[in-house]
């Protein structure tokens, strides 16, 4: 018998770099993945179901979206002091058994729906854990990543976690929009407690990492001002993205433009494209030169959303704003956590992403009111100005 010829490629050390760096990566991002799939979903069913089922209006609509933002605000620097002092595994399992609290809530506001005031008040209490949840997840999962792979990938690393992240909102918003016109609401609630199994389980094999209890802390409010500067530009680039998530599927109503969720889908699909392409471009090139950039696509993109006068247009605008915002998490976040000690990492991952929840909680009911005011497509010139303030705060962080 003849042998058939057969070419063997070179293993190169990237090639073994990249397979150690996915092999740690890929059960964070699929337990993260998991856990911003229950917070899509809810964005994606929860404003039309306060205004259609609970008959509240808009302003309503923005407190419940803006509350959840609010709890993981306050929650930040308890996620940071116990993923520096007990470990990274345990703040991303205490999250998760926060998510899967919150999906009985919510399954228990599907049976109370016809009590509107009973029901808004548990959606507004499972909205605070879930918000809670999301505060422990993702700091745990940050900083698990970071230290498992180094520092000098910590942009990659929030760059595939940001990935996780926002397709889980880009996909659970129309997935739980089909479901409840499909199978009913009582089943996108359940799915709740199914995917948070799923994320606990996907990172049960990965290795802990050393505590170093020994470490004197710097207090969370003094690592705040230390990484003010990125936060702040981090919290003005996040009000567009807040926008979209509380209020595009009204927008569309309104304006008898079809189904919302293509709005949610070009978002999601060219933030995830983005991040998928230009992974490493915070690290490579700096994250004051990838944020600025990336905040210019965005504002041009919430202005094409805010005066749309076609869906095409909006859609446009929307795949803008995500391409825009995908990389300003990362490329702020490289410059933010740089300025700590490794023990204070999971401490300044939660300040810096406390500017992040700020702008969701407040973003929510001030669009809101700006929607009764005036309209709905006000709410993206709002989000256009704010990106534009992003721009000039970080133009001011040139030498910093």
């Amino acid at each position: 018998m003849s042998e058939r010829n057969t070419l063997t490629l070179p293993v190169t050390q990237n090639d073994k770099t990249d397979a150690a760096f996915f092999s740690i990566i890929v059960p964070i991002i699929i337990s993260v993945f998991a856990i911003y799939l229950t917070i899509g979903m809810m964005l994606g069913v929860l404003p039309a179901f306060i205004k259609s089922d609970l008959k509240y209006g808009s302003l309503a609509v923005g407190i419940v979206i803006g509350i959840q933002s609010l709890a993981t605000l306050l929650t930040r620097a308890s996620a940071g002091k116990m993923t520096d002092t007990r470990g990274a595994r345990a703040s991303s399992y205490t999250g998760i058994s926060l998510v899967m609290v919150s999906g009985i809530l919510y399954l228990a506001v599907a049976t109370f729906s016809q009590h509107r005031s009973l029901a808004l008040g548990m959606i507004l209490l499972a909205r605070i854990v879930h918000g809670v949840a999301e505060s422990m997840s993702v700091t745990g999962a940050l900083t698990w990543g970071i230290g498992l792979v180094g520092i000098q990938k910590s942009g990659k690393v929030m760059t595939w976690n940001g990935i996780a992240m926002y397709a889980g909102i880009a996909i659970g918003a129309p997935l739980a929009i089909w479901m409840k016109e499909t199978q009913g609401i009582t089943y996108v609630f359940g799915t709740i407690l199914a995917l948070s199994v799923i994320s606990w389980l996907s990172t049960t094999k990965l290795p802990d990492l050393p505590v170093d209890k020994s470490h004197i802390r710097t207090p969370f409010y003094k690592v705040i001002g230390v990484i003010a500067g990125q936060g702040l530009g981090l919290a003005f680039a996040s009000i567009g993205f807040a926008c979209i998530s509380s209020f595009i599927a009204l927008l569309f109503a309104e304006r008898n433009w079809g189904n919302p969720s293509m709005a949610f889908m070009a978002f999601g699909m060219f933030y995830v494209l983005t991040r998928v392409f230009f992974s490493s471009f915070p690290d490579k090139y700096g994250g004051y030169q990838v944020a600025l950039f990336s905040l210019f696509i965005e504002v041009i993109g919430q202005l094409l959303i805010g005066f749309a006068s076609s869906e095409s247009v909006a859609l446009i605008g929307c795949s803008l704003t995500g391409a825009g915002f995908s990389l300003i998490f990362p490329a702020l976040g490289v410059l933010a956590i740089k300025k700590v000690s490794p023990q204070m990492r999971g401490t300044a991952l939660g300040s810096y992403a406390a500017f992040f929840d700020i702008s969701l909680g407040i973003a929510g009911p001030v669009a809101g009111l700006i929607a009764g005011w005036f309209s709905y497509g006000a709410i993206y010139q709002f989000g256009a100005i704010s990106g534009l303030l992003a721009i000039l705060i970080v133009f001011l962080q040139k030498n910093d």
